[in-house]
C-alpha cells in the first residue's frame, strides 16, 4: 500500500478520516460478542448452535475479537445477483473448493436470503425474515455441513436479523412456531461466515497454487458495506495489513498473490449500490459509482483493475461504466471479484471458470499484461457451446474445468 496515496495532502487527509485504529482488547470493544448470548439461549433450550466444524482458522476481527473459519465442510450459500448475472463469480469459488480438494455441498434446497425485501421494500416483516434465515441455517445444518454465505448482502442481512433474534423473546417464539410446521430446528451459526473471509484466510495456502505471476498488476478494492459496515464488530482486520486501520478483506488475497494494492481517496464510499437507490433511483447510482469511484480511481491511480467481495459491487462498479463511456466520462476499470482473480492466478480457465465474457468493461487489456492468450481459450468456449447447441455435449462438467489450463509464467 502506498504510504502517501494520491497527489497532496488533501487526499491524504480524506484517506485518513475514516481509517480507524484496531481495539486489541475484546474486553474494551464499543460492542458485544453476541455468541455468548447464544450459548447462552443454547443451554435455555430455545435454539441449536451449529459449532464451526473442524478444522477451522482463526482471524482477528475489528476489536480482537477470534473468529472461526472452517476450511472446509461448508455449505455453499449462493447469491441472486451472482447465478444470474455473474457466474463465474460463484464457479471460481467452489473452483477454489476443489482445486484445494476440500469437502463441500452445493445445496439445491436453499431459498433467497429475501434481503431485497428487507433493505429495499415493506414487502416483509421480521418473523418472516427471521424464518428464512432460519430454515437457510436448518437446512445446512441437517446435511452436516456449515453455512458459507456468498453474497455480501446476505451476510450483512443475516448478521443484523442473528441480533434481532438474540435480543427479541417474542421474536424467537414466533419463528419456532413457523420452523415447527416446518419440521424444522431453530439454529443458528456460531458464526455467520462470508466466503470473502474464507478465501482470506486460505490466502497462503492458495498463494503456493498461484501459476499466474500478477507481480506487474496494480489494483484498487473496494470493500462492501454491507460487509465492513453493518455489526462491525465481525469484519477481519489485521494489524499487518492496512496497519490494522481498515479490513484486511481483499487487499490480503491480493497482497499475497503479489498484486500492489493502491490507495484513493473515495475508499470509503459505496460503490452506488446502495440497495434503496439501486431500485428507486437508478440513475443516481451509476453517476455515483462513475464520479466517486471509478473515475477516481482513473484520476488518482489508474489501476488495471478493482476487485470486490460482493454481488451488488461488482454489478454496480462494471455495469454502470457502460453509461459512462457513453458519455465519454474517464472510465475503463474492468472489475473482477477476489474470487475470481485468486482462480485465475491458479489457472482457472478463463471462460469456462471465471467467465470473463459477462463482465460488460473492457478486460483484454488485463489479459494481455497477465501474458494470458485469451482468444484460444474464447474459442475453447465457443467450441463447447456449439457442441452443446448441436447436442454432441449436453453440459460442460467439473471434470472440464478442474485442472489448471494456463501454463506457469513465473
Amino acid at each position: 500500500m502506498k504510504t502517501e496515496p494520491g497527489s497532496g495532502s488533501c487526499i491524504q487527509q480524506i484517506l485518513q478520516k475514516k481509517a480507524q485504529p484496531v481495539r486489541r482488547d475484546p474486553a474494551k470493544a464499543p460492542t458485544h460478542d453476541v455468541r455468548e448470548e447464544l450459548f447462552e439461549l443454547e443451554a435455555r433450550g430455545e435454539l441449536i448452535v451449529h459449532r464451526v466444524p473442524e478444522p477451522y482458522l482463526e482471524v482477528q476481527t475489528k476489536f480482537g475479537r477470534t473468529k472461526k473459519i472452517p476450511v472446509e465442510h461448508t455449505w455453499h450459500h449462493k447469491s441472486c445477483g451472482q447465478c444470474g448475472h455473474i457466474p463465474g463469480y460463484s464457479s471460481s469459488i467452489v473452483w477454489l473448493h476443489r482445486q484445494l480438494g476440500l469437502d463441500y455441498v452445493d445445496p439445491t434446497d436453499q431459498t433467497s436470503c429475501t434481503g431485497w425485501n428487507y433493505y429495499a421494500s415493506g414487502a416483509s416483516n421480521p418473523a418472516a425474515q427471521t424464518a428464512v434465515m432460519c430454515r437457510n441455517f436448518a437446512a445446512a445444518y441437517q446435511a452436516g455441513y456449515y453455512p458459507l454465505i456468498h453474497c455480501g448482502t446476505s451476510y450483512g442481512h443475516y448478521k443484523e436479523v442473528r441480533e434481532e433474534l438474540v435480543h427479541h423473546q417474542h421474536l424467537r417464539d414466533e419463528v419456532r412456531r413457523i420452523m415447527d410446521k416446518l419440521n424444522k430446528p431453530l439454529v443458528v451459526p456460531e458464526e455467520i461466515v462470508h466466503y470473502s473471509e474464507w478465501v482470506h484466510a486460505m490466502r497462503h495456502r492458495i498463494a503456493e497454487r498461484q501459476v499466474i505471476d500478477m507481480s506487474h498488476i496494480r489494483a484498487c478494492i473496494h470493500a462492501a458495506c454491507h460487509y465492513h459496515k453493518i455489526v462491525v464488530e465481525d469484519a477481519i482486520y489485521d494489524p499487518n495489513i492496512l496497519k490494522g486501520e481498515r479490513t484486511a478483506i481483499i487487499t490480503g488475497v491480493l497482497q499475497a498473490l503479489g498484486i500492489t494494492v493502491e490507495d484513493y481517496s473515495t475508499w470509503f464510499d459505496c460503490c452506488g449500490f446502495g440497495f434503496r437507490h439501486i431500485l428507486v433511483e437508478r440513475d443516481f447510482t451509476r453517476s455515483f459509482a462513475i464520479s466517486r469511484k471509478i473515475e477516481v480511481m482513473k484520476r488518482e491511480v489508474n489501476p488495471d483493475m478493482v476487485v470486490v467481495q460482493d454481488t451488488g459491487c461488482y454489478t454496480t462498479l462494471d455495469k454502470s461504466q457502460f453509461i459512462g463511456k457513453a458519455h465519454q466520462r474517464d472510465v475503463g476499470i474492468p472489475a473482477f471479484s477476489d474470487a475470481q482473480i485468486t482462480a485465475l492466478a491458479l489457472g482457472a480457465h478463463p471462460f469456462r471458470v471465471v467467465q470473463m465474457h459477462w463482465g460488460s468493461t473492457d478486460w483484454r487489456p488485463l489479459m494481455a499484461k497477465l501474458g494470458i492468450d485469451w482468444q484460444t481459450y474464447k474459442d475453447e468456449f465457443d467450441a463447447d457451446v456449439e457442441a452443446i447447441r448441436r447436442g454432441d455435449k449436453k453440459a460442460v462438467t467439473w471434470e472440464d474445468c478442474d485442472a489448471p489450463v494456463v501454463t506457469k509464467t513465473k
